[in-house]
């Protein structure tokens, strides 16, 4: 008679980790209008994700509700899987999240470094070599020749790189762009696109809304189209490229 065997235990699995921004179902009402209707979005640490649409299609209107400027009617907000919907904008930035916006929100009379300087402040980022890291920032987003101007002598291009630099400066792990290539001209928004790549690699969540759809084509692994409030498609820039329901709403028919 043959002993008895031991039982096999199967190791537990392992489940992955959460997404760095979940966006489950979320609805904005204004009054009798739906600004936002059951919208779903994630964004994963290390990808570049573009959220596209027409006009009036509800984008900023999402970043406000993901960032916590606007309370959503319905649905969550969650950062690496907890729940923030009900979370000030500022618990969310301790957490790790970062915005520029559509009109610039810059420190207009203090200089680039200056308006850097402001950011790590309040993230008390970079400690004792604040300085350096500083330094690094402006040195990175391509602002060394004007380190020292005052942003308001800055072209509209260039100021959208110090609102990223101040961004930049929080550390983040969740970095919202709201038209970030406005006001660039060609040669700055190539070097702005390789930028957005780079820092893809360094374990930041990129969520990047932008009308310039040569440069979503260019760094997006994935796009997300809104129209009226409501995703309409979500897939690779290829397949977003050849959706029929994007192009009738938002692209253009194909040549």
């Amino acid at each position: 008679m043959c002993p008895d065997q031991p039982a096999t235990v199967s190791a537990p699995a392992t489940l992955p980790p959460p997404p760095a921004l979940d966006v489950r179902e979320v609805t904005v009402r204004f009054g009798g209008n739906v600004a936002l209707d059951m919208v779903n979005l994630k964004a994963e640490t290390a990808v570049v994700t573009g959220l596209i649409g027409p006009n009036g299609a509800g984008k900023t209107t999402l970043f406000n509700v993901i960032t916590g400027l606007l309370p959503p009617s319905g649905g969550q907000v969650l950062i690496a899987g907890t729940n923030v919907s009900r979370v000030r904008p500022s618990s969310r930035a301790r957490l790790g999240m970062a915005r520029t916006f559509q009109r610039l929100e810059l420190f207009s009379l203090l200089s680039v470094r200056e308006n850097i300087r402001v950011a790590a402040d309040i993230r008390r980022t970079g400690g004792a070599h604040r300085e350096q890291f500083v330094d690094d920032i402006i040195r990175r987003v391509g602002l060394n020749d004007v380190a020292d101007s005052r942003v308001d002598s800055l072209s509209t291009g260039r100021a959208r790189l110090v609102e990223l630099g101040r961004a930049l400066a929080t550390e983040p792990k969740i970095l919202l762009l709201d038209e970030p290539a406005s006001g660039q001209d060609e040669n700055e928004t190539e070097a702005f696109g390789r930028l957005l790549r780079e820092l893809a690699t360094e374990d930041i969540a990129v969520v990047l809304v932008e009308h310039d759809m040569h440069l979503v084509m260019q760094v997006c692994d994935v796009i997300h189209v809104l129209d009226f409030g409501r995703i309409i498609s979500a897939g690779t820039p290829h397949e977003i490229q050849n959706d029929e329901a994007v192009l009738a709403a938002y692209l253009g028919t194909k040549s």
